[in-house]
């Protein structure tokens, strides 16, 4: 594996992930830059650039500014809606980002760019199957852009198809985990669809250890790869967990919402994973929403979870 210090520029530092990402990198002591559309708070170990990617010339200046050794491109816009007002937003924001920061990294001699997927494209992707929303057509037109860099330009690109990653500061309140947590802690019962759903659950520490090993690992080169635990749990049983976790009395409202249109079981195949990057994911769904449930407790004045 390359040695570090390495100089990173991670886009959507903002974003969930990223903001994992980006502590992981600066308590190691490597040279971080960062990417928002909006000017962030000062953060030590960081230099932020302020740029939208849908720019292309915009997003080219930063780069070659930068000349980074590893991009890490999670800027997204994630949103599971079926309207068709979410096309053009999501190809703009989705896809033509993408290919602007790849374009852009091609031009820097030996920059490698780990690009995050969904495995909302792999149901997609069966023979005779369509794109059941306007996100997961943009994810899939995201990676045929960046095998098409890997072949075209030799772009060093690896692709990472994310399950559904979930734990500590999320700042998208209106997600399920954060969402059912929050509601749990002020005694407010959540809203939700009927809960059916089978979701292969990953949470985000676990994620950051496998885009940080996708950035150094000469084997993960050119790879589309699946980040998950290979297991499903339904969106009930995961409610139950958090219930169990929180200590609470409140009863879930499933039904309350419809279930999507096409939504289908997610399962990740981690077999890959392990062999090109030498990563699965440690962490059990209890012990990661136990961690989830802590950090949501702190933020939560006077709130304890039950023993």
């Amino acid at each position: 594996m390359r040695s570090e210090p390495i100089r990173y520029l991670i886009t959507g530092g903002r974003g969930f992930i990223g903001r994992h990402v980006i502590r992981r990198l600066v308590a190691r002591g490597a040279d971080v830059h960062a990417t928002s559309r909006t000017q962030p708070h000062k953060q030590a170990g960081v230099r932020w650039w302020c740029v939208d990617l849908t720019d292309a010339k915009a997003t080219r200046a930063v780069v070659q500014e930068v000349r980074p050794d590893v991009v890490i491109h999670l800027a997204s816009r994630a949103e599971g809606g079926r309207s068709l007002a979410l096309v053009v937003p999501m190809l703009n924001d989705n896809v033509m980002s993408a290919v602007n920061v790849m374009a852009a990294a091609a031009d820097v001699p030996g920059c490698r760019v780990v690009l995050a997927g969904s495995l909302e494209e792999h149901s997609d992707l069966e023979p005779g199957s369509g794109a059941r929303s306007p996100y997961s057509a943009s994810k899939i037109a995201a990676t045929t852009y960046a095998t098409l860099f890997r072949d075209l330009a030799g772009l060093p690109v690896v692709v990472l198809r994310l399950a559904m990653v979930y734990g500590p500061d999320d700042p998208h309140a209106t997600r399920l985990v954060p969402h059912v947590v929050d509601g749990f802690l002020h005694g407010v019962a959540p809203r939700l669809s009927s809960g059916m759903r089978r979701i292969d659950w990953v949470y985000v520490d676990d994620v950051v250890d496998a885009l940080l090993a996708a950035a150094v690992e000469p084997a993960a080169l050119g790879r589309v790869l699946d980040i998950g635990t290979g297991d499903v749990a339904s969106i009930r049983d995961a409610v139950s967990l958090i219930a169990d976790v929180t200590g609470t009395r409140v009863v879930p409202k499933f039904g309350q919402l419809p279930d999507r249109q096409g939504d289908r079981d997610l399962v990740a195949d981690p077999e890959p994973a392990l062999r090109y990057l030498g990563w699965s994911a440690r962490t059990s769904l209890r012990a990661g929403m136990e961690r989830t449930v802590e950090w949501h407790v702190r933020q939560v004045p006077g709130a304890a979870v039950s023993a």
